[in-house]
């Protein structure tokens, strides 16, 4: 088995050293601190500094946290909270609604599945944590653009894959579905991603009101959309409702 890297150790013990500091670290008091030559520690500090992940003061010369690294922690740890706050409440929706629970948010113009919650059956299923869903062709993408308009705006940029005969795929289509997201509240796919299958979204909130992911419930289209291709109303409210639930442990409050 191959051995740890000596050059990778040595940028994570710079990079634990900046973050316990109370302030700017020059090359001579990081070296000092960690018995490295200055030297190595200027190139490696150089290194880190190429890929974001310290910045140096131009007056001073000393080095601090940069801001890519300082994004990849907070998007961790947002990541991370809105899985432990929505953990109950997805649990309770999917007993209440007899259907799989997915929690989602936006990555690199996907939704991430950060939760995913069984349908409470016997039936063969397979985790989908971890997975990645075409924003506009699922209700959890959906429910994502109506709230995200830089996202929107992006993705108006891109051709709109048709994955089945359903899906929306001119901007027109989409931009009226996202109005009517904003207007109802949740989003709903029929059959838009996988023929026979159909979700039902509701945004997910934080401080101040802003959307920060998104909770749906999943499974067969007669199930969900029993009548005239429309979203059966106990299972659209049922959605919100732990998504509201969510949202107030998250600390949005009411908006």
């Amino acid at each position: 088995m191959p051995g740890p890297v000596q050059s990778i150790e040595r940028a994570a013990a710079i990079l634990r050293l900046l973050a316990r500091g109370s302030g700017r670290l020059g090359v001579g008091e990081i070296a000092a601190s960690l018995g490295l030559a200055k030297g190595t520690t200027h190139g490696i500090l150089r290194t880190l500094q190429g890929v974001g992940f310290v910045e140096q003061d131009k007056s001073s010369g000393k080095y601090q946290l940069g801001a890519t690294l300082l994004h990849l922690g907070t998007s961790y740890l947002d990541v991370n909270e809105l899985r432990s706050r929505a953990i109950n409440w997805a649990d309770a929706l999917a007993a209440r609604s007899g259907e799989a629970v997915w929690i989602g948010t936006l990555l690199d113009g996907k939704v991430l599945i950060v939760h995913h919650v069984f349908r409470p059956d016997d039936s063969l299923q397979s985790l989908d944590v971890g997975a990645l869903l075409p924003l506009h062709a699922s209700a959890l993408g959906k429910v994502l653009l109506a709230y995200d308009t830089q996202a929107a705006a992006e993705l108006r940029e891109t051709e709109l894959a048709p994955l089945t005969r359903r899906t929306l795929v001119t901007p027109a289509a989409l931009r009226r579905e996202l109005t009517k997201v904003r207007e109802h509240g949740y989003a709903a796919e029929i059959e838009e991603q996988t023929l026979g299958q159909a979700s039902i979204a509701a945004p997910i909130r934080g401080y101040g009101g802003l959307v920060v992911g998104a909770i749906s419930i999943t499974g067969a289209a007669d199930r969900l959309c029993p009548s005239a291709g429309k979203p059966d109303p106990a299972l659209a409210d049922a959605v919100q409702n732990a998504a509201q639930m969510i949202s107030r442990d998250l600390g949005a409050g009411r908006w």
